[in-house]
C-alpha cells in the first residue's frame, strides 16, 4: 500500500546527488527489465497514466522508465490536441485505440484526465461536460480493470516556487524552449484554478479499483525513483527463467572481402 504523505513533506530532504541517483536508477531499471519479461511471458496488459501540473517532471520520469526497456513492450502515448473529427467522437474513443494488447504496457503522457484539468480550466469544455466526465470516469475505469487491464495512475505535484523556477529556466535555455507549450504560461496565471480542478478530480476518481498515487516532484531525482519503485509494486511480477545464450561462431561459407566492397560508397564525414 502506498504511503500517505503530507503535502510538501519531501521538501525536508536534501536534493539527491547524481551519483546516488544513477546507482539507484540502474537497480530500478534492471527490475523494469525483469517486469518487462514477465509482462511478455504472461501476456499482461497495463496502462500507466502520468498527470500533473505543467513542468512537474512527467517527461523526465517517463524517459527514465523507457531508457532501458523495449519500445515494443513499453509504449508511450502522447496525443496532440484533438482534430475536428476526434472532437465529434465519444470523448474516451481517441484514447481507447491506444490501449495495450497482450504483452504491452501503454504509458499515457497525459490522458483522458485532460477533461478534468486543462480542458476545464482553459474553457475547452463546458462545466457540464467536465461534471459528466467525473461522474462516468470511475465506472469506465472499473470496466477497464475488470476487463483485465492493470491501471496505474500517477499525479506529479510540483510546488509554485519550483514550477516558476523551471518555467524561467525553459525560457532562458534554447535547448529547453521546445518544452514550453501554448498552455504552459497561462497555467501560471491559473494556479489555484488548477488546484481546485485537481482536488475535484481526486475526490471523484481516486477509487479502490483505480487509485491515484501522488508524487511530490520538486526533487526530480527522488520523484523518478519513487515513481518507478511504486510502479514495480503496483504490477506484481516474477523473474522469468531464460535459456542460456551462446553466441554462434561465424561461418566462413561464401567468405569474401566485405570491407573492400564498400570502397567508393558514401560515408559520413568523420568530424569527431
Amino acid at each position: 500500500m502506498a504511503k500517505t504523505q503530507k503535502a510538501g513533506e519531501s521538501g525536508d530532504k536534501p536534493s539527491m546527488k547524481r551519483k546516488e541517483y544513477e546507482k539507484e536508477l540502474e537497480k530500478l531499471q534492471a527490475e523494469l527489465c525483469t517486469l518487462q519479461e514477465w509482462v511478455k511471458h504472461k501476456g499482461l496488459r497495463a496502462i500507466v497514466i502520468f498527470e500533473g501540473r505543467d513542468a512537474a517532471g512527467k517527461g523526465g520520469t517517463i524517459k527514465a522508465i523507457m531508457e532501458r526497456v523495449s519500445p515494443r513492450v513499453f509504449r508511450v502515448v502522447a496525443l496532440p490536441a484533438p482534430s475536428d473529427r476526434e472532437k465529434s467522437q465519444m470523448y474516451i474513443q481517441r484514447y481507447m485505440q491506444h490501449f495495450p494488447a497482450a504483452g504491452e504496457v501503454a504509458i499515457f503522457d497525459r490522458s483522458w484526465y485532460n477533461r478534468a484539468g486543462v480542458e476545464h480550466v482553459m474553457g475547452f469544455c463546458s462545466p457540464q461536460q467536465r461534471d459528466r466526465f467525473l461522474e462516468l470516469c470511475p465506472e469506465i475505469e472499473r470496466y477497464i480493470v475488470e476487463g483485465g487491464i492493470l491501471l496505474v495512475k500517477f499525479w506529479l505535484e510540483v510546488s509554485d516556487k519550483e514550477q516558476k523556477r523551471r518555467f524561467e529556466a525553459r525560457i532562458k535555455d534554447p535547448l529547453r524552449q521546445w518544452k514550453l507549450s501554448p498552455m504552459d504560461l497561462p497555467s501560471r496565471e491559473k494556479w489555484y484554478q488548477y488546484s481546485k480542478a485537481r482536488d475535484a478530480m481526486l475526490a471523484a476518481t481516486d477509487t479502490e479499483h483505480a487509485p491515484w498515487y501522488i508524487v511530490p516532484s520538486d526533487d526530480k531525482r527522488r520523484a523518478r525513483l519513487n515513481c518507478i519503485a511504486q510502479l514495480l509494486r503496483a504490477i506484481p511480477y516474477e523473474k522469468v527463467s531464460r535459456k542460456k545464450v551462446k553466441l554462434p561462431k561465424r561461418s566462413n561459407k561464401g567468405a569474401y572481402d566485405d570491407v573492400a566492397s564498400l570502397k567508393g560508397r558514401r560515408f559520413v564525414e568523420e568530424r569527431y
